[in-house]
């Protein structure tokens, strides 16, 4: 095979999914150098995959300008799901209280609109076959012989990461003890709609959008092997459970998911790094994994876009790890929780409703929607006011300008000072080129989800990916230290 000259960029994403796409079009709003080696040909998607978006996600793609592309395509749901249990988000204090249903094959290629705008490079059907790292970057090998030269390559290639694994990454976690088949296929005879319990579990068939096919899950009753399923697998497996297949033919995809929980023990390897499935992987109830990958890339795209452009340490980036190790920890828990409490027999059935009989009150219901969504993550950085480390508020404030949505400040993926005392009063010259500072007032009350009202601050440091770093009290106490650890000394050097 014919090996062509080495390419050089600042960053190489394996993997143009989800996390891949949204990391992509982070690290260009900074203006980095990016580039995506990608599979598929095209971001064309056989079969159903995740099916929609929680509000933290949707959050974060109003924090871009782009969370209205999204809008328009989906369905808007005042609830989230525990164990097919639905909690309420309309009294949740956002602009987005529901979950948006939305297929990952409409949401990747409205995602791959907003990223061919921006100045990013994608090289698709090929692999990354390898890489070596030294000191400097990154050398990886692609399928075609081809060379790229990056100073930091992230692995966004899925639960089988060929980057994790070359890293030499441990993915500790539980195996599959439970295995369910998926489908899309057509039906001839109409088929029983909704889900079915019986003693091997939970089963579901639902009509897709053309009306003229239909999503089928299937509980198998043993542990499916390894290989791919067929459709003979899928029929024996519906006559098994409805006593019909339905005549189902022309499959556009067939497929086997398990409840196997495992989770990268480290997020970065020197010039290395995982984000989205390839740092976790678990069962998809809840619909949580597309999500976390998405908030993933927002986390690590400013860290990283900074380090490429030395204006703060590589030791920034130990913060990703730090933050969302966590965050991907508990999802981990919470949908084996989930697993668990689907079991068939009677004592497990017992515990099921016993939950559901809680999660009717408001106080679990809030506490549990508030993780589903996104919409409670705290990111530890210390003792101070409670909006430190949480999701800004996307306020209406005035300005000089006029009114202003908080959101619309972090379109460009920048930090933002927001001071709500008297204008002038705070002094970040050394940073000006590097944190907006927005004077605004704002009269209205400051509610969080879960915690529910806090006291008002004099200013806020919003970073990039939209979380509180610093929360001011009417002086400049701690400002510079916020602003030096999450935006660098001013007296590095720039690129």
């Amino acid at each position: 095979m014919l090996t062509v000259a080495m390419t050089g960029h600042a960053v190489v994403i394996a993997g143009g999914g989800p996390t891949g796409l949204m990391l992509a079009g982070e690290l260009a709003l900074a203006g980095v150098d990016v580039a995506i080696v990608e599979r598929r040909s095209s971001q064309d998607l056989i079969g159903s995959r995740a099916g929609g978006l929680h509000a933290r996600t949707i959050e974060v793609l109003d924090q871009r300008g782009i969370a209205d592309r999204f809008l328009s395509r989906g369905q808007t749901h005042p609830a989230v799901s525990f164990n097919r249990i639905p909690l309420d988000l309309s009294d949740f204090p956002t602009r987005h209280n529901y979950l948006l249903a939305l297929r990952q094959n409409h949401f990747e290629p409205i995602l791959a609109g907003w990223i061919a705008n921006l100045p990013v490079r994608i090289s698709r059907g090929q692999d990354v076959t390898g890489f070596a790292q030294d000191d400097s970057g990154v050398d990886v090998e692609l399928s075609d012989g081809q060379r790229l030269r990056a100073e930091y390559l992230v692995g966004c290639d899925g639960g089988r990461s060929l980057i994790r694994k070359a890293a030499g990454i441990q993915f500790p976690g539980w195996d599959a003890t439970t295995s369910w088949l998926i489908a899309d296929v057509e039906w001839s005879e109409e088929p029983a709609w909704g889900f079915r319990t019986d003693a091997l579990g939970t089963h579901a068939i639902g009509k897709l959008e053309d009306g003229r096919r239909m999503g089928v899950v299937l509980t198998e009753k043993e542990l499916g092997p390894a290989s791919e399923p067929t459709l003979r697998d899928v029929r024996d497996a519906l006559i098994g459970v409805y006593g019909t297949d339905f005549g189902i033919h022309n499959p556009t995809w067939i497929s086997r998911f398990t409840d196997m929980t495992r989770q990268a023990a480290a997020y970065r390897e020197r010039r290395v790094l995982l984000a989205g499935d390839a740092a976790h992987v678990h069962p998809p109830v809840g619909g949580q994994g597309l999500n976390i990958g998405v908030q993933d890339a927002v986390n690590l795209g400013w860290k990283l876009a900074q380090v490429v452009k030395q204006t703060s340490p590589a030791s920034l980036l130990d913060t990703y790890h730090a933050e969302r190790h966590p965050v991907a920890a508990r999802v981990l828990q919470n949908t084996m929780a989930q697993v668990a409490l689907r079991r068939p027999d009677d004592r497990t059935k017992a515990m099921g409703d016993y939950v559901a009989e809680l999660l009717r009150m408001d106080e679990p219901r809030r506490r549990l929607a508030g993780e589903l969504s996104g919409l409670d993550i705290h990111y530890d950085l210390g003792a101070g006011h409670p909006l430190l480390g949480r999701r800004m508020p996307d306020l209406d404030v005035v300005t000089a300008s006029g009114p202003v949505r908080v959101f619309t400040r972090l379109h460009r993926a920048r930090p933002v000072l927001l001071n709500l005392g008297k204008p002038g009063d705070l002094t970040i010259a050394p940073w000006a080129d590097r944190v907006q500072v927005v004077d605004a007032a704002y009269t209205g009350p400051w509610e969080l989800p879960v915690l529910g009202t806090v006291p008002a601050p004099a200013a806020v440091l919003i970073r990039p990916d939209g979380y509180v770093a610093w929360v001011g009290d009417g002086t400049q106490e701690g400002l510079v230290e916020a602003l030096t650890t999450w935006f660098g000394d001013p007296s590095r050097l720039r690129r």
